[in-house]
């Protein structure tokens, strides 16, 4: 599934599809299906039988329940810790529940947080993002008031707009899989997964690996360079990175993958590409497998030319305040739907090396 992820070493690894070869032909040979689920199908697609055993993240009517509440719930307490960075709190609201609340360094990167959960929703996979929607900051109203003399402790300025993310209790760090693990002393290459060793993986490392395939090519749609492109770029300097957690990105309690923290994509990562994308892009040319609603979904927004637009159709429908950060300028509305033709592309590239198998 995986080669090398840096330009320095790419052309140095096993091609995608010889690295895959033989898995393709599980779903068309007789195997124990006791012992060995059916792994793909056509060649580049996650088998339904597989897909429908990863854990199913937050399903979208307990996610709208939430965000409902959420957003007619007052801010009971206002704590520090928990929720990254210094100026972040952790809200305890009027019903119970918790949640982060993200203060930016800027806007954008509040924009760019509310931008990617909602393009998550676009591909289909917002399932594995923690609900999320935007707040005013306004010491004096109603959703602020019992936390006024917190509020001027924090230095939020009056007016901000701010992200409440669902807090989520017993999660846990995620180590990159073995197709991204270095070994120690192979400096900046990563080693490819063998076809032999991947064969012999459990269904819970292969259901893993499903998630997995969507999160790299949500990451390279948002150019989101805060995950595990930031430990592929601390490689030439600790050569055990990926050995370690990954940015952003936690397990949960059903023992699903959590799209955490996700304010580094689209505006702030686009402005980035140039920095980023030479560990983005063979990062997406290095999966040649995928969940076919993902891929379906991709084919529909490349045809139409419509990513910018259902984006921007779903995030109005479904964020209030998102006038008040606004939308996606005409040039990275273009990047955006450059990228869902990139990934397209590659797609078809996959079935058509699948093909000649």
């Amino acid at each position: 599934m995986l080669m090398c992820t840096l330009p320095e070493c790419q052309a140095r690894d096993t091609p995608t599809d010889k690295l895959w070869a033989p898995l393709n032909a599980w779903c068309g040979q007789e195997v124990d299906r006791a012992e060995k689920p059916c792994t793909m199908q056509r060649g580049i697609f996650w088998s339904r039988e597989l897909e429908e055993q990863v854990p199913p993240g937050f399903a979208a009517e307990e996610a709208a329940a939430w965000l409902s509440a959420a957003r007619a719930a007052r801010v009971a307490s206002l704590e520090r810790g928990g929720c990254g960075r210094s100026s972040n709190r952790l809200a305890r609201l009027s019903d119970g529940s918790r949640a982060c609340v993200r203060y930016g360094i800027n806007p954008e990167q509040i924009q760019g947080e509310a931008l990617s959960y909602h393009l998550a929703g676009v591909l289909g996979m917002q399932e594995r993002l923690p609900p999320m929607a935007l707040a005013l900051v306004e010491a004096r109203g109603r959703q602020w008031e019992p936390v006024r003399e917190e509020l001027r402790g924090s230095h939020w300025a009056e007016g901000a707009v701010v992200s409440l993310t669902r807090w989520v209790d017993n999660l846990t760090a995620v180590v990159a899989p073995e197709p991204w693990g270095a070994e120690p002393g192979a400096g900046r290459r990563l080693q490819p997964l063998s076809a032999g060793e991947l064969v012999g993986l459990s269904p819970s490392q292969l259901v893993e690996l499903v998630q997995w395939s969507d999160l790299i090519l949500f990451d390279y749609l948002t150019a989101n360079f805060d995950r595990l492109v930031s430990n592929l770029f601390s490689l030439q300097w600790d050569p055990r990175v990926m050995r370690r957690a990954t940015s952003n990105l936690l397990r949960g309690p059903d023992g699903g993958l959590v799209f955490m923290d996700n304010e580094a994509g689209l505006v702030h990562g686009y402005r980035l590409l140039a920095m980023w994308d030479p560990y983005n892009e063979p990062l997406l040319r290095s999966v040649c497998v995928f969940r076919e609603g993902t891929a379906r979904r991709v084919a529909e927004l490349h045809r139409r030319r419509s990513a910018a637009a259902e984006l921007r159709r779903r995030y109005r429908a479904r964020e209030p305040l998102w006038a008040r950060l606004g939308f996606l300028s005409e040039r990275q509305a273009e990047l955006l739907q450059a990228r869902v033709d990139f990934v397209h592309r590659h797609i078809a590239h996959c079935r058509a090396q699948a093909a000649v198998l």
